[in-house]
This record gives structure tokens, C-alpha cells and sequence, in this order.
């Protein structure tokens, strides 16, 4: 099959696929890939392929493709399908939690020298080392990767890369429990949607709407939280969005739990845990399993809940993601204190005061912790984070952490 035969069947499958006939668009995808003898179609096909088995949830099949792509790639020797190869490997990485791997691709991706193509990924390359290092607690890099992906974005007027851009900023407030700004980001998102979407696949209304869902429910909006999970779920039916549509189903869980009917939880944690399972989103099933533990706390079930908790545990450590391990630390303790079973309290206090020691959760002027509870925080230029009352307290101009570690010994 030569180049323009190749170029006319991936246009073929591509309307397949936006027309939501999948298999079909595959079908054709597939013996493309078979038949081609150009090396340039070849890398396009399987572009195509990573991307529709990253919206089905087959992540180890895009890992398959991104490694086929990264070698097709190399034999062509050219710098810009190299940089879209290894943002490829990285993406399909943050998709399996290998965070570690992601982040090295992504820095793979960032020091390769290629041309004005190359640089109009870099956006998207930050975007992935953000989530990744979310993935890993490390919040300082994350929201500085965030930043660096929303400059990408603004200079290169990518409306479509800010959108995703806000929807992970979103999801880094959840965790620093600044929920006014965690619900600000994923609704700047759907604004963006709005104004400039009509041409967007559907999957950027679904991402916004489960973003703000999670931050409405945080805001203890019950209703609103029900309303934009429900917008998001249907989406994610229609378009068979397998991992859109396991987070609905754990948002859904957690909407109940919230309410404090497990009977509707239960169900619906199962569900999300089967689809996270299959599709290999170990992060997913660490919320799955934290939040099955606190239901069986509601019931004060205290073995089920440990038993939740330990399993949590075990996959938190097997990630890297310190955040996770300090919850399941802190509903442990809560359950040996109300059992008074002293020893097993120590440990786990004394691995939850570990956990915000190495996550630097404490704001760096008034050395209270960040996190705890609902505070307005803000960060600087240079992504560093405190509670936003300190920093009008205390007036400065400049980052605080940033002075403090530019003192030469010698002079302190």
C-alpha cells in the first residue's frame, strides 16, 4: 500500500471513528498497518490506534502501539515523530500509573531538539509530567508542569490543551482541599468548551463536568456534584469512554457515602473497582478501596474497614503516592483510637507525621499544615504554596521558601 493509498484509509477510519463506529474504524486502522509501506503512514496509523485505545481504556494495547510507533520513529531518524513517539510511551505510562516512567519520557521528550513542531508538544508534554508527578504526591513539580503546559497553551493558542490544563489543576486543589479553586479551574474548562468547542469531541464536556462534579461534591453540593456526574456518565456511555466512565462510577459512590447511603455506595464501588481493574488505573482503585473503608466506617465495621485500608495501602505504596498512604494512615488511627488499642495508634501516627514530612504539606510561614481542611491557598511563580491569609498577613513580595533557601550558609 503506498503513501497516498495509506493517507486516503486513515481518513476513511478517522470518520469512522468520529462518526463513534470504533470497530469498524480499527478494522481499517488495523490492516493499514499490515499492508503500508510507508514508514510516515505507518507512524500516523498508529498515532491513530494509541489514541482510540486510550479512550477505551486498553491501556496495555497503547502501550503496545507506542512502542511500535517510538521504533518507527528511530528509523526514520526524524526528531519531531521522535518527540511525538515519546510523548506517546509517556502518556500511555501515566495511563498504567507508571509515574516514574512517565516523568522520564516526558524529560526525554523536553531535551530532544527538534523543530516548531516538536515545540507545539511541549504543552502537552508538561501536561503529562504534571499528572504524573501528581500521581506521586510531588505537588510543588506538578503545579509548576501545570503552569508550564497553560504558557504552552496561551502561546500557542491551543484552546483544547488549556481545557485539559484547567481540568488537572482542578484535580490538584481537590487534593490541597482548596475546593474554590479546585471548582474554578474545571469551570474555566467548560467555558472553554462552550466559546471554542463546537468542533471538540464530546470528551472535553464529560472530562469538565466529572471535574466539577468531584469539586461540587467536596463543597458538600450534593445536587450540583449528582446533575454534572450525570452529564458526564452519559457522555461517557455514548461514547464507550470505559475510564470516564469508572471515575463517574466512584464519584457516584462517593455522592452516596456522602449522604451516608451505602446501600446505593457499595454497588457502585464495585462496579467502578471491576472497570479500574480490568483497564489497569491502580490509582483509581486506591480511591475505590479508601472509600469503601470509610463506608464500612460509617457502619463501624472496624475489620472490613482495615481490611479496605490495608489493600489501599499496599497498591499506595506500590505507586508512590504518599498522599493515599497518609489517608489510609489517618482513618487507621481514628479506628485504633476508638478500639484503644495504643500500639498500633503510635504506628500509624507516626507514619502519618512520615507522610507529611516527606509530602511537604505545611505552609512555609505560618508552618501549619496544608491540606487538613478547606483554606484558600496560593501559589507563586515560583509554585510554591501556602494559605493565602498568610500571605496578606505577612505582605512579602517575594517567595518566602525561595529567600530562605537563597541565604548563603556563611551569612545566616
Amino acid at each position: 500500500m503506498g503513501q497516498d493509498q495509506t493517507k486516503q484509509q486513515i481518513e476513511k477510519g478517522l470518520k469512522l471513528y468520529q462518526s463513534n463506529q470504533t470497530d469498524r474504524a480499527l478494522h481499517v486502522w488495523t490492516r493499514v498497518l499490515e499492508k503500508t509501506s510507508d514508514p510516515g503512514g505507518k507512524f500516523r496509523v498508529l498515532g491513530c490506534l494509541i489514541t482510540a485505545h486510550s479512550e477505551m481504556g486498553k491501556y496495555k494495547d497503547m502501550l503496545k502501539y507506542a512502542l511500535e510507533q517510538i521504533d518507527t520513529a528511530r528509523e526514520m531518524e526524524d526528531p519531531d515523530y521522535l518527540t511525538e513517539g515519546y510523548l506517546n510511551l509517556a502518556r500511555s505510562n501515566e495511563k498504567l500509573c507508571d509515574f516514574q516512567k512517565t516523568v522520564s519520557y516526558c524529560k526525554t521528550c523536553l531535551n530532544m531538539q527538534g523543530t516548531t513542531v516538536s515545540l507545539q508538544l511541549n504543552g502537552q508534554v508538561c501536561l503529562s509530567m504534571g499528572n504524573a508527578f501528581l500521581g506521586l504526591s510531588v505537588f510543588q513539580k506538578a503545579l509548576e508542569s501545570y503552569e508550564k503546559a497553560l504558557r504552552y497553551a496561551h502561546n500557542n493558542d491551543d484552546k483544547m490543551l488549556e481545557c485539559r490544563v484547567c481540568c488537572s489543576l482542578g484535580n490538584i486543589y481537590i487534593h490541597l482541599k482548596d475546593y474554590e479553586k479546585a471548582l474554578f479551574f474545571p469551570c474555566k474548562a467548560a467555558e472553554l468548551v462552550n466559546d471554542y468547542g463546537k468542533s471538540w469531541s464530546l470528551k472535553y464536556r464529560a472530562m469538565s463536568q466529572y471535574h466539577m462534579s468531584v469539586a461540587y461534591r467536596k463543597l458538600q453540593r450534593l445536587p450540583d456534584a449528582m446533575e454534572c456526574c450525570e452529564e458526564s456518565m452519559k457522555i461517557a456511555l455514548q461514547h464507550g469512554d470505559r475510564p470516564l466512565q469508572a471515575l463517574c462510577l466512584l464519584n457516584f459512590a462517593d455522592i452516596h457515602r456522602c449522604r451516608q447511603d451505602v446501600d446505593k455506595a457499595f454497588p457502585r464501588y464495585e462496579s467502578a473497582l471491576g472497570i479500574m481493574t480490568e483497564i489497569g488505573n491502580r490509582l483509581g482503585q486506591v480511591h475505590v478501596y479508601l472509600g469503601v473503608g470509610k463506608c464500612w466506617l460509617l457502619q463501624k465495621d472496624y475489620d472490613k474497614a482495615l481490611d479496605s485500608l490495608q489493600r489501599a495501602q499496599e497498591l499506595a505504596d506500590a505507586l508512590g503516592n504518599k498522599l493515599c498512604a497518609l489517608k489510609v494512615h489517618c482513618l487507621s488511627e481514628s479506628i485504633h483510637r476508638s478500639r484503644g488499642q495504643q500500639s498500633e495508634l503510635r504506628e500509624q501516627v507516626v507514619k502519618f507525621l512520615q507522610c507529611v514530612e516527606e509530602l511537604e504539606l505545611y505552609c512555609g510561614m505560618c508552618g501549619e499544615s496544608i491540606g487538613d481542611r478547606d483554606q484558600k491557598l496560593q501559589a507563586l511563580p515560583c509554585s510554591h504554596i501556602f494559605h493565602l491569609k498568610c500571605l496578606e498577613t505577612n505582605g512579602t513580595k517575594g517567595c518566602p521558601k525561595c529567600f530562605k533557601s537563597s541565604i548563603k550558609p556563611g551569612f545566616v
